[in-house]
This record gives C-alpha cells, structure tokens and sequence, in this order.
C-alpha cells in the first residue's frame, strides 16, 4: 500500500526520543536547516517528561509519549530504540503522520524504503507510511559510492570501519571520558556500555556476533549498500571497529570496479557528488579527519589513490559526523525530500 496523505506545505514535526544523542541533534538540524515545521513536538519517555529543551530560542516542553501522541503531527523522527519505534509504529501511521525511523527496526522490510536522499530519494514515492534511515556506517559509504559509479560499474567494496564512541549513545560517549580519566589517574577502570574498555582500546567488535562469524554492523552495511543502491550484484565485505573517538565515523574503503577508473576522474565525480566534499592534498597532508570534522554535514574523502591488488580498483578514505548525517542529519533531509514531493 502506497501513502496516500498529502503533506502540508508547513507540517507539525515530533522528534521521539529527544532528550538522546541524536533526538537532541535532530533538533539542532532542524533549526540550523529552517526546516518549516508549523510546530515542534518533543516526545520522550515519562522519566523525561516536563524536562525543557533549547530550540530556535526558547525551550520546548518534553512530553510522555504515548499512543495520542501523534494525533495532528505529520512527520515524526523516531530516535528511541527499535522496540520503541516498534512499538508505536501503528499509532504513528494510524494517525496520518510519517515515521522517520533511525532504528533498526524496519530498515529491511520489504514495505519500507531505507533512503539516503543524495543516493535513492525516488524510493519515497512507495512508502506506506515509514521511512527507515540506514546505518550511520553505511550512509556515508553508499553516499560515496553512489558518486563513483557515476565512472563505472562498482563490483567489490572491502570497508574497514573506525567508529566513533558515540555512535552507541550517549551513554558510551560519558563511558570514554570517563575512562580517560580513570586511565590517565592510575584508577581502575569502569567498563560497562561496550564488551571491553573504549579508552585507548579498538574494539573489533560492534553489535552482536551472527553465525558466519561476523557481527551484525558488518551484516548491516552489506544488506543495507545493496537495497539502498538497488543493486544485488556488488558484493561488500567488512570490518567494524569501535575506536575511542568522540565523534564521527571513518572509513576505508577498497573498491574494485568493472572497468577503467582513474584516481582523476574519481575525484572529479566526488567533486560533483552532492554531499561530499573532497579534502585530498598529499603535500600538506590535508585529509579528513574526526577531531577536525564534528558537527559538520558532508562525507569527507581523502587518501584517493589507485590499487593495485586489483585490475580496476580504487582506495579511499571517508569520514562523516555519524550523529549528523550518519543519523539526525539524514533523518530530516529526508523530511525535506516529502515536501518537496
């Protein structure tokens, strides 16, 4: 079943889950951005309820959200945990209002469009009512790679992930300051929001173990690059890692293609690419970089180099704010795509 309510041209907006790491950030793009909402809803659970939050100058009550919640909201952001998005999807949808999911609840159900709006934003003309957001690792890869087959057909991409702490939730972001300084005092370290300690440490280890040995990140970023690009033929292998980094995401990728690609016309396609923005200069050793990347909105590219294990292969280095366009960011670029439908 294909959506069939029409959006205002103003539409009443909630983000739920607004008190976490991304509910607050889509708050803060949806205000940076100028989003036209007639009105802002924050939702959250009833322990955060009657908490104020700061938006376009003034501050917004949170409210419980429960299963009224939606009634005259026309777009909602959903940052609260799959089983929550779960959980209210029929109240959502019964009400008349889009579900903007950043869980992973639906990404791969086959009614539900897993949109990155620089890659595949013609995938909204078939939702029935929820819209998934894709994996933060995976956005920003398949942004890129969607720039490169512009040049020739991708056949392989190997990706090896250098993940940010926040990309679990706040909650691990406070667990690597914290065990920063417990490091740096001598103290014994507290470990809870990750399998090992984050300070100092690689964790090569993100979501839960799968049969085949892999986790279920690394399952994700396969799964996801080929309904996102519409095309089962790539094949992606990959390595996540959690790094104790604050924020932002990167990424190297090996990419094999079906034919020539030269590192020239490479760039230039990244160059054209909406949302990517080029930073490659061996001279000055200009590249992307997490520390110097927070809060911005592109996918980074740097080290662009050819390799040589390969007849047409191609190596890159990628960098994005995974709480922005790897989750809040997205999320409201894809409300914006439903006005302009």
């Amino acid at each position: 079943m294909v959506w069939e309510h029409t959006m205002p041209e103003r539409p009443v907006v909630a983000v739920a889950g607004v008190t976490g790491a991304v509910g607050t950030e889509m708050l803060a793009v949806l205000e940076q951005r100028s989003f036209p909402a007639e009105r802002v809803v924050a939702l959250a659970s009833a322990r955060s309820a009657g908490k104020r939050v700061p938006y376009a100058g003034t501050e917004l009550v949170v409210q419980e959200m429960t299963e009224q919640s939606f009634a005259g909201v026309d777009i909602a952001l959903f940052s609260a945990g799959a089983a929550i998005s779960k959980r209210f999807r029929e109240a959502v949808t019964s009400a008349g209002c889009v579900m903007v999911d950043n869980s992973s609840a639906f990404r791969m159900d086959a009614d539900v469009p897993l949109v990155v709006p620089e890659v595949n934003a013609e995938d909204l003309g078939w939702h029935a009512g929820v819209i998934a957001n894709p994996n933060c690792s995976t956005i920003q890869m398949v942004v890129v790679l969607d720039a490169l087959r512009s040049v020739a057909p991708i056949k392989r991409v190997v990706v090896s992930t250098y993940q940010a702490a926040s990309g679990a939730g706040q909650a691990a972001m406070d667990e690597l300051y914290e065990q920063t300084r417990e490091f740096l005092g001598g103290d014994e370290l507290t470990v809870d929001a990750f399998a090992h300690r984050i300070a100092f440490n690689c964790i090569p280890q993100i979501d839960v173990f799968m049969d085949d040995g892999s986790t279920k990140e690394e399952w994700k970023m396969v799964a996801e690059t080929t309904k996102i690009m519409g095309d089962p033929s790539i094949r992606v292998a990959a390595t996540c890692v959690r790094v104790p980094v604050l924020r932002c995401h990167s990424e190297a990728l090996a990419v094999e293609f079906a034919g020539p690609v030269s590192v020239q016309a490479a760039r230039a396609a990244l160059e054209r690419a909406p949302g990517v923005t080029v930073l490659d200069e061996a001279a000055s050793s200009t590249y992307p970089m997490p520390a110097m990347l927070e809060g911005t909105d592109d996918c980074y590219v740097g080290r662009v180099r050819t390799d040589p294990s390969v007849e047409h292969g191609l190596q890159l280095w990628v960098v994005a704010d995974q709480l922005r366009k790897g989750a809040a960011l997205n999320a409201v670029q894809i409300a914006e795509a439903l006005l302009r439908r």
